[in-house]
């Protein structure tokens, strides 16, 4: 078996993504860890960070179980007036290619019929497997919001929904920039509010979007407080059009 050993070049390549390794994750590997990669590496690349995104993948990869319950107890969370009026706020801003990321299950994209064009991207084999089954129309892929596999201004329409709370820092803010790469003319989050950001617990931080948007070229058409009997935990709704 291929021996990949640390030593001091930085020529060795990231058994992830094949591309080799950077300066930053050089300094960051414990030398007496094993990886899970194809061959016996003295490295452990879950704690390493590298330029290309592999790192963050790992980072939300972290916990499968936990993400593999959820997709199962997904259903248990379809809210038909959420989903209903997703719905309608597609067919009034016309749009037609659209995006969720963190689209889990898919629960929020079901009310769409085939005349929208459906892409959903999330980390969780499981959740992928149940949102091809669900929506047979829908194109789903296993992606990072800091890498996603679409060109530049080639979605009309880009969400999340309380995806962008589980989210370290860095990794939202190259999502941030990701999601403004992709997205052609609307962008929406939806997620739990929270003016300075602060923890929620130990795996959730509230969000302030109209903030974390003030540096790009769009217009904030709304940032409201979500209904209840839309949305019971009251997200913070925050729509964007991207200026051209």
């Amino acid at each position: 078996m291929e021996d990949c050993s640390v030593s001091d070049e930085i020529s060795e390549i990231c058994w992830f993504c094949k591309k080799g390794r950077h300066e930053e994750c050089m300094k960051e590997i414990p030398v007496n860890a094993k990886s899970e990669g194809p061959h016996e590496c003295t490295f452990d690349t879950k704690f390493i960070a590298c330029k290309c995104g592999h790192g963050e993948w790992e980072k939300m990869k972290y916990d499968e179980e936990f993400w593999n319950k959820y997709a199962d107890e997904n259903e248990s969370r379809d809210n038909e007036g959420f989903t209903k009026w997703w719905r309608d706020l597609a067919g009034s801003l016309r749009w037609t290619r659209s995006l969720e990321i963190g689209c889990g299950t898919g629960i929020d994209l079901r009310k769409f019929n085939d005349s929208f064009e459906i892409h959903g991207v999330d980390l969780n084999d499981h959740a992928l497997e149940l949102a091809k089954k669900n929506i047979p129309n829908g194109k789903f892929y296993k992606e990072n919001i800091t890498k996603l596999p679409f060109e530049d201004s080639s979605v009309d329409f880009v969400f999340t929904h309380k995806l962008l709370n589980y989210l370290d820092d860095d990794t939202l803010d190259n999502g941030v920039s990701e999601m403004f790469r992709v997205a052609k003319k609307y962008i929406v989050n939806c997620e739990l509010f929270g003016e300075s950001e602060e923890m929620i617990n130990d795996e959730m931080k509230f969000r302030n979007m109209q903030k974390r948007w003030l540096n790009y070229k769009v217009k904030i058409v709304s940032n409201v407080n979500m209904h209840e009997e839309i949305e019971p935990e009251q997200v913070r709704f925050t729509l964007l059009r991207k200026v051209q």
